[in-house]
């Protein structure tokens, strides 16, 4: 995704949340405590702790931190638009683009669903995996000024786009999956002073997949998204942070091929974002 692309979306967020704050503001009544509009926004690097991926029993189990350039630092984003009712339930609607792209001079043989990429060639490598995220949060301590903590659930929709391509353009192989994935949700903070603020939230499920989506194939799948964030508020609307943030998972399994190999798959990552943001309130 390109910068250009990147700022689109920034603003698409702002004007669309702005317009529906308006609307709605124009047409409540002198109660305005019931409900709060937020945008969120956030940019910084991704640096990869652990990243493996396999693509058939016969497949090589490829190392990405160690043999696919995956050893540098990646640009990352995120975008948000939140909607808090009477302080206790708010409503999330998320995206987070993920896309890693490198190529690297192989130091041994690659195996990808039955296709050999030779040690001393070169390969073009795409790790795309965006996710779309539908959030709901009950508060528990509403009341409560200085401390919250609430729980929920999230449905995720993963759009993953994993490739390798020869850097002469006569060998590929790629793998592409879409689907839900749930999780369970909690978000707690603490109130340090009148302006700043600390917050902990994660997303995060591991469960068989055939149990979640009724399939009869035996994959076992794990997601957590995990964040530590430190913020302070400039005026009343607007608010900066600075986040640390976990996300890993994966899965592993076997799935009816609908290509070459014969369907099996492991795919485990380890990644830590550091990002600063911005909170726009309405």
């Amino acid at each position: 995704m390109t910068i250009k692309n990147l700022f689109s979306i920034l603003l698409f967020s702002f004007i669309s949340t702005w317009a529906l704050a308006q609307n709605t503001i124009q047409s409540k009544d002198s109660n305005n405590e019931n409900f709060e509009f937020r945008a969120v926004a956030e940019l910084g690097f991704l640096s990869v702790i652990d990243h493996k991926v396999q693509f058939s029993n016969s497949g090589t189990y490829f190392d990405y931190r160690k043999n696919g350039g995956q050893d540098v630092l990646f640009p990352v984003s995120r975008f948000s638009l939140e909607f808090e009712w009477k302080k206790r339930n708010t409503f999330f609607m998320l995206y987070q683009p993920l896309r890693i792209e490198s190529q690297v001079l192989l130091q041994d043989d690659l195996v990808v669903d039955d296709l050999t990429f030779e040690a001393g060639s070169s390969v073009k490598l795409l790790y795309g995996f965006p996710f779309y995220r539908a959030s709901y949060l009950r508060e528990l301590m509403a009341n409560n000024d200085k401390y919250k903590f609430g729980i929920g659930g999230s449905l995720q929709l993963r759009n993953a786009t994993i490739s390798f391509e020869s850097a002469d353009g006569t060998k590929f192989r790629t793998n592409r999956d879409v689907g839900p994935v749930p999780a369970l949700k909690i978000r707690t903070s603490v109130q340090l002073n009148d302006r700043a603020y600390a917050e902990l939230e994660a997303d995060g499920i591991y469960a068989p997949v055939s149990y979640l989506n009724g399939s009869d194939n035996e994959v076992v799948g794990a997601i957590l998204d995990a964040s530590l964030r430190a913020g302070y508020s400039i005026t009343e609307p607007v608010n900066v942070f600075l986040n640390l943030r976990y996300l890993g998972g994966g899965a592993v399994g076997t799935s009816e091929p609908d290509g070459p190999g014969d369907g099996y798959v492991r795919n485990w990552l380890n990644f830590i974002t550091v990002s600063a943001g911005v909170v726009h309130k309405w």
